[in-house]
């Protein structure tokens, strides 16, 4: 990102989900890039992401607490799904499993990214999947991934080449500068439009 670009990030808030697979690690350096051009980042991680990548990373990139568990020890005044989505201008999910895409697809929430992407249906969103070739390719996978682009979701295709799994194929998570580059267009794009519930800052 350019000095110039960077102002579309500036006192923008970004939701950045993170789930499990091995690309877990890129969105690390995506929080750090966000955080850097102006952004106000909250991360929602899945157990799955947790033993790939630790909290304490995002917490320390971000800033912000980092948001692990549907029902955190002690309890919680407000739902923190609701919380980060009546502050949010856009979420992003990177990377995006086929089961965090299957289970939004089919409108199942059962730990916090998942609810968290379903409470945050009337902003931006935006998903970077990674998974095995195979996977990826899967018909049902396919579909969802459809399903989730006609609900209004926008994909960043993944890349062709070396799999962690030792395939080659598609399914790579997008270069951490392509999402950015669409979050960044996205943000310029949906500028001043409406929400169905506004913000609550």
């Amino acid at each position: 990102m350019s000095n110039e670009s960077s102002n579309s990030f500036e006192n923008v808030s970004i939701i950045v989900g993170v789930s499990g697979s091995i690309a877990a690690y890129k969105a690390a350096d995506l929080v750090s890039k966000l955080k850097q051009a102006g952004a106000d980042v909250h991360v929602v991680m899945t157990r799955a992401a947790q033993e790939l990548v630790g909290p304490m990373t995002f917490h320390s990139l971000s800033m912000n607490a980092v948001h692990t568990d549907l029902f955190p020890e002690g309890g919680s005044d407000k739902p923190y799904h609701i919380d980060l989505v009546d502050h949010a201008d856009l979420m992003l999910i990177a990377p995006a499993t086929a089961n965090v895409i299957g289970k939004i697809a089919a409108g199942i929430g059962d730990e916090i990214l998942s609810t968290t992407a379903l409470a945050a249906y009337d902003m931006p969103m935006i998903f970077a999947p990674a998974m095995n070739v195979r996977m990826y390719q899967n018909p049902l996978v396919r579909r969802n991934i459809k399903t989730l682009e006609d609900s209004g979701f926008i994909q960043v295709e993944p890349e062709e080449g070396y799999l962690a799994c030792g395939y080659i194929g598609k399914g790579r998570m997008a270069a951490v500068e392509t999402i950015l580059a669409v979050v960044e267009r996205t943000l310029i794009e949906t500028k001043g439009l409406e929400r169905r519930y506004p913000k609550l800052h």
